[in-house]
């Protein structure tokens, strides 16, 4: 279908490597015949979780805020993180949901797996719902991770999604896929 656009890698080379991501160096072919150099960021596969308290007829969501170097300030999101080498993504997001807020789910539903930014990333985000949700406890927060855990409104929260302090552009896509899920019936 798309064969007569694709370009074909002759070679790669890791230029740089900062732990979180690495930058690779590709020479591809186009279907025009010439070669071209084009920059990757290979990074993690990542994880984020939609978490879904029933209350009192209605629905809340368990967000977090924290400091994003990126922009400088708070941000309010969906738990997530890395999905650690051959971990599976729902173990991941099961982990970070319990890491950062202290639930666990009792179930998981996939959602989608959307790239998130397929012009020079070479990874994918994630997302799930998280169901029947049981308070396991505190947080057990990495060394340098500070977290704020909150309780809202779903329909509270969905209004917000992207504007700040909702403007991380992955939650968006997030709450976007539990948006179409919920649409859909939501279908285990």
């Amino acid at each position: 279908m798309s064969g007569h656009i694709a370009w074909k890698d002759v070679s790669a080379k890791t230029v740089a490597d900062y732990g979180i991501f690495s930058v690779t160096e590709r020479l591809s072919i186009g279907p025009h015949g010439r070669e071209g150099r084009f920059v990757v960021l290979d990074a993690p596969e990542w994880a984020v979780v939609v978490p879904v308290l029933e209350r009192g007829g209605g629905r809340a969501l368990v967000t977090v805020r924290q400091y994003r170097h990126g922009l400088g300030r708070a941000c309010v999101e969906f738990p997530g993180g890395v999905v650690e080498r051959g971990e599976d993504p729902a173990t991941a997001a099961a982990r970070e949901l319990l890491e950062e807020t202290g639930y666990r789910a009792g179930r998981l539903v996939a959602l989608g797996s959307p790239s998130p930014n397929p012009a020079f990333m070479a990874n994918r985000l994630h997302v799930f719902v998280a169901l029947d949700l049981e308070s396991a406890g505190q947080q057990s927060l990495d060394e340098h991770e500070f977290v704020d855990v909150d309780v809202q409104p779903e329909d509270r929260v969905l209004a917000a999604v992207g504007d700040p302090p909702w403007d991380h552009a992955l939650m968006t896509a997030a709450a976007w896929y539990y948006r179409r899920w919920l649409e859909k019936g939501r279908p285990a």
